[in-house]
């Protein structure tokens, strides 16, 4: 039985690109689990084993392992940074205790940092933070800590600073122990001398610890009385103040380094054991009703509590499918039976596996704190919770984005259209952004996604993995439509037909609501002219109906129905004729209510170099892009940007042709805005003529 004080569970995450997955490959070296370094640009890493991740030289999936680290147990969970699979990012946060950002000497804090630094915040994980890439052109330490304070609104805290710049870095000074860490040029970590600071540093190292100590022991009253007294407090006293504030997320203690080359990742490593909470240390997961509602218990990490485990992850391989699962409270064995609350069901657990990459060693058991994958579970997918079946709770479960892109897509061959179907669900079920459904009309198969790429890898996955290759359709943007104006009106539903008839009288007001607010039902009704149980079938015919938008058939966002007055039956009303009045009302009012179609607005960010910044604004511009901001680094310009999705297909092709293969970008969903008329136009003629052909 693992003392539950010597776990880390930990997450690497950054930007496409700041080297997460290098800085996984160097600690795996380093605690002996893997004895050859394998690169990501020579496509052979260990963690990115996917054959599009080698290819691509982009992480896809997050890979787990577990590594040792001065008797700690490391349950390491490297993620993608790439937008596309930012859900990726946002599952893997959910479970961990401990994180460590990843971010680039020279890019510094990039637009997908941003993205996973807001989930870090949501989720609540203490981080540490390593900028790495120290030894690349244009790399500068102070200026990626003064991006952190200003662009993400933290606080970093200087642990080390480093020893030269670009070609000529070579270590890093540690301010507590005012010690020099210097590697030698050969690439191994271990070939390394600790020494006296180099003496053209001294003055600035001592600035910087004294910063350092004043944030540190603001924890701890007593320790701060002393100091400003003038005594210096012990160096394991700061650091028990530095893990008090870490935890707290008051700040992040910032290391740096270059994993490339080996230079300073002990120091992180011995601040994931220092300074990141271990299991017990993190606010104990909410458990949540039925109906989502927080029932005011929450998952206390304990291994002789009831089994509480959170499924994060679904992936198939050649086994079967592997159900990654954070366990919070509880342990599981072989063989037992566990309650899936989300679909009723008690599932028997198959195998128990400890992960490394897609290498694997099977376990009898697991207990509070770990963070494995089980085999054999027939129905649980992300986000469900498995428990002990005489002690039921639900963990709060996870909300993932709707997709903003989708295409169609049949087999090249017919008889694959089983083997489509099979390998489509399957991919669902690992990826809950990826959505298949069946176009009613036409019977074709429709796959929605995040982005271009997104799909893209989906298509690629089918041929590959499942051997399906497919023809695809163009990319369709997932559109929206909404109302402009108010509008008060009435609607009677009446049908007689022998017997008992339908009868149903409503008085309704429908209004714009706020962009975001999503649909809202009141009712302002006094009196008994619409009887109180018959106000869910009102709501209920309004929400069935907003599904369907009266201008393209897309969804109506954003609007409010509030219901005045209206008439009854005593006889022949009834909750269905209550219903069918409020969907008939729907198709009246909404055509009266100046409905508008919306797109979805991308945030856009650009990277390309300086003597290129006219061309990508002119570009972006043609695009209908809104350009927010301009900022040069010692490297390029960022552009920022807001530019309709519609706008953007084929956009990496252009920008590569326009920056002769130097530009980067990435870009996610921001909101819905209203389409230009002539735009609106152009994509309602689209769609009824697609309904035509069918």
């Amino acid at each position: 039985m693992t003392d539950l004080k010597f776990y880390r569970n930990i997450g690497i995450f950054a930007h496409v690109d700041a080297g997460k997955t290098t800085t996984t490959e160097r600690i795996l070296k380093l605690t002996g689990k893997i004895h050859k370094l394998g690169e990501v640009h020579d496509g052979e890493s260990t963690m990115d084993f996917m054959e599009q991740e080698a290819e691509r030289g982009i992480t896809i999936q997050s890979a787990a392992t577990t590594a040792f680290w001065k008797d700690h147990q490391f349950n390491i969970i490297d993620t993608p940074g790439h937008v596309d699979f930012t859900i990726e990012v946002y599952r893997s946060l959910k479970v961990l205790d401990g994180g460590v950002g990843v971010f680039c000497g020279s890019g510094g804090v990039e637009p997908q940092s941003e993205t996973n630094w807001r989930y870090a915040n949501d989720s609540e994980v203490a981080r540490i933070i390593f900028v790495n890439k120290l030894d690349r052109i244009g790399a500068d330490f102070y200026r990626v800590v003064k991006q952190v304070e200003t662009v993400l609104a933290a606080n970093p805290l200087v642990m080390v600073l480093p020893i030269g710049i670009e070609e000529n870095f070579i270590g890093v000074v540690d301010l507590l122990t005012r010690k020099a860490w210097v590697w030698d040029e050969t690439g191994d970590p271990m070939n390394y001398e600790i020494k006296d600071v180099p003496e053209d540093m001294t003055d600035a190292v001592e600035e910087w610890r004294e910063k350092l100590i004043e944030t540190a022991v603001e924890q701890d009253d007593d320790l701060m009385e002393k100091y400003l007294e003038g005594e210096e407090p012990a160096i394991d006293d700061i650091k028990r103040c530095i893990r008090k504030g870490t935890i707290a997320l008051d700040f992040f203690p910032t290391y740096c380094g270059s994993a490339f080359k080996n230079k300073g990742m002990q120091l992180v490593l011995d601040a994931v054991v220092d300074y990141l909470p271990s299991p017990t240390e993190v606010e104990p997961q909410p458990e949540v009703d039925m109906e989502g509602n927080e029932t005011g218990k929450h998952a206390i990490v304990d291994p002789n509590g009831p089994l509480r485990a959170l499924a994060f992850k679904i992936m198939d391989d050649r086994y079967g499918a592997l159900t990654f699962t954070r366990i919070y409270s509880g342990k599981i064995k072989k063989g037992d039976s566990v309650l899936n609350t989300f679909t009723g069901k008690t599932e028997r657990i198959g195998r128990i596996i400890e992960m490394h990459a897609d290498n694997r060693k099977e376990l009898d058991s697991a207990q509070a704190g770990d963070i494995i994958a089980l085999l054999g579970m027939k129905n649980t997918q992300t986000g469900h919770t498995l428990c002990d079946p005489d002690h039921p709770a639900t963990l709060e479960p996870m909300v993932f984005p709707d997709p903003v892109i989708s295409i169609a897509i049949a087999p090249k061959d017919k008889g694959a259209a089983e083997k489509l179907g099979v390998a489509l669900n399957k991919m669902m079920q690992e990826d809950p952004s990826f959505r298949v459904e069946t176009d009613e009309e036409s019977g074709e198969t429709i796959i929605k996604g995040m982005g271009e790429l997104h799909l893209d890898i989906k298509v690629d996955i089918l041929k590959r993995t499942h051997g399906v290759e497919c023809n695809i359709g163009k990319p369709q943007v997932a559109y929206r439509e909404g109302i402009t104006s108010r509008i008060e009106d009435s609607y009677t539903h009446k049908k007689q037909t022998g017997g008992s008839g339908q009868f149903a009288k409503i008085d309704y007001i429908i209004e714009p609501g706020e962009p975001g607010s999503g649909f809202v039902f009141e009712s302002a009704v006094t009196g008994g002219n619409v009887p109180r149980e018959f106000w869910p079938a009102v709501e209920k015919g309004f929400k069935l109906s907003k599904e369907e938008g009266v201008l393209a058939g897309f969804p109506c966002l954003d609007f409010k129905v509030i219901l005045t007055d209206g008439g009854f039956h005593a006889v022949d009303s009834s909750a269905i004729a209550y219903e069918i009045a409020a969907k008939a009302a729907y198709r009246q009012s909404i055509p009266k209510a100046n409905p508008i179609l919306l797109e979805p607005i991308m945030k856009v960010d650009v990277f390309t170099p300086e003597d290129h910044v006219g061309d990508v604004i002119g570009d972006l511009n043609r695009r209908r892009g809104m350009i927010k901001s301009q900022e040069s680094g010692p490297t390029g310009v960022r552009v920022k940007a807001d530019a309709p999705l519609s706008e953007m297909f084929g956009y990496i092709g252009d920008l590569r042709t326009m920056t002769s293969g130097r530009g980067q970008f990435s870009m996610e969903f921001s909101h819905y805005s209203q389409c230009p008329t002539n735009v609106a136009e152009q994509v309602i003629k689209e769609v009824k003529e697609r309904k035509a052909k069918k």
